[in-house]
């Protein structure tokens, strides 16, 4: 898995988790509906941390919440 499809994938989960819509979630982090639309749908495939930590903020969790699991542990290195 690359670190897009992480970020992604996590992002999808949390929202399903804490039952919070995109629209939702775009309100209470303060990141526009269409940046949460571009990194969910790929247009989007660097989102900065200082977005991935707004969106953590508007969820009600930390940064290392957001990036402990398996899933990020076992990324592959980026440059090889």
């Amino acid at each position: 898995m690359d670190t897009y499809s992480a970020v992604r994938d996590r992002l999808l989960v949390l929202c399903e988790i804490k039952r919070v819509s995109f629209h939702k979630l775009a309100m209470d982090s303060g990141v526009p509906p269409s940046t949460i639309k571009n990194i969910l749908y790929g247009k989007s495939k660097n989102p900065g941390i200082v977005t991935i930590k707004m969106l953590c903020d508007g969820l009600g969790i930390s940064l290392t919440e957001f990036f402990d699991t398996k899933e990020f542990a076992e990324l592959e290195q980026e440059i090889k």
